[in-house]
């Protein structure tokens, strides 16, 4: 096992790295494509999706339209309506009337298309994509994993394109970092809270971290679990309160492509000001869950007294340790009061969201042929296309991203709704045809008073003025 064992085929259109939601919707609209040779390789055993946070009630928040293929082909034997005929469910989907679905009703279908799709390849670790120039081709290296998880043997493809899908890992605040590294206190991230949720359930005093949805659900799932008047739980936030997300129509106009391409063209300094402001299209609560917080504490003052809870936002957690080895002391900060103060608690719950997966490793082989702004984050085209070196780009091949571009492309960028479109778009970038027929418009909104052309500065250029004119 020393050498990658290239395989048979000449090369491939196209090679797809990771397997979650984004890679699977091209992998299913890329299916039907006869003439197009592809795979996708995932080092996960079979598809997984929030395995941690498929609690009892939790629903998507996109409409079941939302689905892998659906808003880039509705007639695609892969829909989320076909899942249900194969099931024998429509009749009964029908009559329930969910416009959203079950968080864990969403896992099943995609699980359901993964396991109708030869060209997906599980228990498979991309080690390196490289250029070979010789080749006028992208290599790509991988392990083939036993069912342990253990190296079997080692491969190698060539493939024209590359679509880079290595979604998003947890995200720990640095002041808790030490406490997650230390077993002996319950600290764990929202993605693992189902494993834990026995040992959570059992602890005296529980702290939960994070004002987003999922904060949110941990904390209405605890907080059922404990008696009245002695549930003991504290759910704080950064953000100054616990807020609905943004959910008009209007607003929702955000996840269209029409704002994505607007939001492509702004100059990169913009981009990065109005990502730091949309949070709330995003990371809010839904109306729902409020509600039901909120029907659920009242529940607990009809016979007198107040729930033993506390909901606190704009706080941030300024250090962290252990007392003894049962219990954590969390130090923290009121932003807006500017006080501080001490908590001490027996376990605690991250619910602190997800990062981009950094593709610097994986993409190590291709770093002299990529272009970086100047935050050296890595250059994404409008059409999801990584900008590399023309001595690539020039061959016709080329690097796709999925939910990797937030930076570039908006926050419809991790958004279910556009994963159809943006698999379209590659595709048809792709083959270099209308494979799929997409639409023109796709909101009431105009953004913007021009339609600007995609901006993509130069690598490395130094900042031109340009001088005022009068009168604009």
């Amino acid at each position: 096992m020393t050498t990658p064992h290239p395989e048979p085929d000449a090369s491939r259109d196209l090679v797809g790295i990771g397997i979650g939601p984004s890679n699977l919707s091209l992998a299913a609209l890329a299916a039907p494509l006869t003439r197009l040779d592809a795979a996708f390789y995932e080092q996960r055993p079979h598809f997984s999706w929030h395995p941690g946070l498929l609690l009892d009630g939790a629903r998507i928040q996109v409409p079941f339209l939302a689905d892998l293929v659906t808003l880039a082909d509705p007639a695609s034997q892969w829909t989320f309506l076909n899942y249900l005929k194969t099931r024998d469910r429509l009749f009964p989907f029908y009559f329930a009337e969910h416009f959203h679905i079950a968080r864990a009703e969403y896992d099943a279908y995609c699980r359901w298309v993964a396991g109708e799709l030869p060209a997906l390849h599980f228990g498979h670790q991309v080690d390196a994509v490289r250029w070979n120039p010789e080749r006028s081709l992208f290599e790509v290296d991988y392990t083939q994993l036993d069912a342990d998880g253990e190296a079997e043997a080692l491969g190698r493809t060539f493939t024209r394109n590359v679509a880079l899908g290595i979604g998003t890992e947890p995200y720990v605040p640095e002041p808790l970092k030490p406490l997650v590294e230390t077993p002996a206190v319950p600290v764990v991230h929202a993605a693992d809270y189902l494993t834990h949720r026995d040992t959570l359930r059992a602890a005296g005093h529980v702290t939960v971290i994070g004002s987003g949805q999922s904060g949110a659900e941990i904390f209405l799932d605890l907080l059922r679990d404990r008696p009245p008047g002695r549930e003991r739980l504290h759910w704080l936030g950064r953000t100054e309160s616990f807020a609905p997300m943004e959910y008009s129509k209007l607003g929702l106009e955000h996840f269209t492509p029409d704002y994505t391409r607007y939001f492509h063209a702004l100059g990169e300094s913009t981009r990065d000001r109005l990502n730091t402001t949309q949070w709330q299209l995003h990371k809010g609560i839904d109306a729902d869950t409020i509600a039901a917080i909120h029907a659920e504490l009242y529940r607990r003052t009809l016979h007198g007294g107040w729930p033993d809870a506390v909901l606190t936002p704009g706080v941030r957690v300024r250090t962290a340790g252990r007392i003894a080895t049962t219990r954590v002391e969390l130090h923290l900060e009121h932003v807006q009061q500017a006080t501080r103060t001490r908590l001490t608690t027996d376990a605690v719950v991250l619910a602190t969201g997800y990062r981009e997966r950094p593709l610097d490793g994986v993409l190590a082989g291709l770093d002299p042929y990529l272009r970086r702004d100047s935050r050296e984050r890595p250059r994404v085209d409008e059409r999801f296309r990584l900008v590399l070196d023309p001595s690539v780009t020039t061959t016709g091949c080329h690097a796709y991203v999925l939910n990797a571009e937030r930076h570039t492309h908006g926050v419809g960028a991790p958004d279910l709704g556009l994963a159809a479109w943006r698999s379209a778009t590659i595709l048809n970038s792709l083959t270099g045809e209308e494979t799929y027929r997409l639409p023109a418009r796709t909101a009431f909104t105009t953004f913007g008073l021009d339609q600007r052309t995609p901006h993509i500065p130069a690598a490395r250029q130094a900042t031109v003025l340009t001088p005022l004119v009068e009168g604009r």
